[in-house]
């Protein structure tokens, strides 16, 4: 893949760049910047080479029509504060306001396209129209870079097609994430232990099979642990539980088993009558959840677990929250493991919290993120990577 310098001189030049500002929002108030932060490196560097730097990127799950809540405005505001310079922001996608916006830019200023995914053909199926935006979005610019991680999983006009139309090349952060999750699957050192969690094992059926090649240990936390537990014969009272998936899961134990992989599952679950922040927790045994109860974090005996089998790794790929972290009383799991990280970072392995809700777990809970080898800022483009397929936003940019 070329890189950002392959690009030659870019004075005076549009650039093109995919970002990935997907960012949390309360109202308009940004609740974490992470995304744009992480921004920073690749067009820090193009603003300094005198390009004309145009963004492009996408707010939430619009329906390809403009939405206000779904507006990129507080990312501008945002992005000038971080930038320390004023961005321009486009009010539409690639119309009239962006054909402006662009064409008044000049060398070392910025400006943002509105909601990519305000216009249908982003994420149309449709080759030919998918096509038609990525022209349209050529025209605005010289040159192309991929900076948006948390979308190169995604066949896109933004991400994939106007590649196949413009110069183009890697940025900085796709190609921090690209070498960081390389570490973790092609040679990992060992012990290579794999943390995942979050609420369904259906999402990460993928990843599951692939880690059971590759990992020493996996560690389930998160609401897909009910659905190991009851592949175990145990009752998970109300918790999250895809039965569908229990033939699946004992299928993974027992190949788990014949490979030397070992599973770890927790031993104690914090339960609760209702998914409430207040609602009164207890802490039980993993096979004796009560009958009319909702297991929401992982116990403290399996949090001192868990960080027995994370701390003395070499690699460690977290993806995914041990329990309901957003709730203080059920948070403890989560903070166990981010913990867990830390100290096996310090004890000189590669950590990874694989981006999403795990990264945002770590800012949630006051982490310091220097404390990790590296932050992914997309989850479902982390989980793809690590189940070995192969990633349309990447694939396209290695000629």
């Amino acid at each position: 893949m070329k890189t950002i310098e392959d690009l030659g001189d870019l004075r005076g030049k549009r650039v093109l760049v995919r970002s990935d500002f997907n960012v949390p929002l309360d109202g308009t108030t940004i609740t974490d910047d992470g995304r744009v932060r992480a921004a920073l490196p690749t067009l820090q560097a193009l603003l300094a080479a005198g390009a004309r730097v145009v963004v492009t990127a996408h707010l939430g799950r619009p329906k390809g029509a403009p939405e206000d809540k779904y507006s990129l405005k507080p990312v501008a505001d945002r992005l000038a504060e971080v930038l320390g310079q004023p961005v321009a922001l486009a009010t539409d996608v690639v119309g009239d306001s962006a054909k402006a916006t662009v064409a008044a830019l000049q060398d070392g200023e910025i400006a943002l396209l509105e909601n990519i995914r305000f216009d249908p053909r982003e994420t149309s199926k449709v080759d030919a129209e998918r096509a038609e935006l990525a022209g349209e979005l050529a025209e605005l610019a010289d040159v192309f870079v991929s900076d948006g991680f948390g979308v190169v999983h995604r066949k896109q006009a933004s991400v994939y097609d106007v590649a196949l139309v413009l110069p183009h090349a890697v940025g900085k952060l796709v190609l921090k994430e690209v070498a960081s999750l390389r570490r973790a699957t092609d040679d990992p050192a060992r012990p290579y232990v794999v943390v995942l969690g979050g609420s369904k094992v259906s999402d990460k059926l993928g990843v599951i099979a692939n880690l059971l090649t590759k990992a020493d240990r996996l560690l389930i936390g998160g609401g897909m642990l009910f659905t190991f537990l009851a592949a175990k014969g145990y009752s998970v009272g109300n918790s999250l539980l895809e039965e569908d998936q229990i033939e699946t899961v004992k299928g993974y134990l027992a190949q788990a088993e014949a490979a030397g992989v070992e599973i770890v599952l927790p031993t104690d679950i914090v339960v609760a009558a209702e998914f409430k922040a207040d609602s009164p927790a207890q802490v039980v045994p993993a096979d004796a959840i009560p009958d009319g109860t909702i297991g929401l974090d992982i116990g403290p005996d399996s949090s001192a677990l868990f960080a027995s089998k994370i701390v003395d790794a070499k690699t460690v790929v977290w993806n995914g929250p041990a329990g309901v972290f957003e709730f203080e009383a059920f948070s403890g799991g989560t903070r166990a493991v981010a913990q867990a990280l830390v100290d096996a970072g310090a004890n000189g392995g590669f950590t990874i919290v694989g981006g999403g809700d795990s990264a945002a777990a770590v800012r949630t809970l006051g982490f310091d993120e220097a404390g990790f080898g590296h932050i992914s800022t997309g989850g479902g483009a982390s989980l793809e990577f690590l189940e070995g397929k192969t990633l349309p936003g990447i694939a396209v940019l290695e000629d």
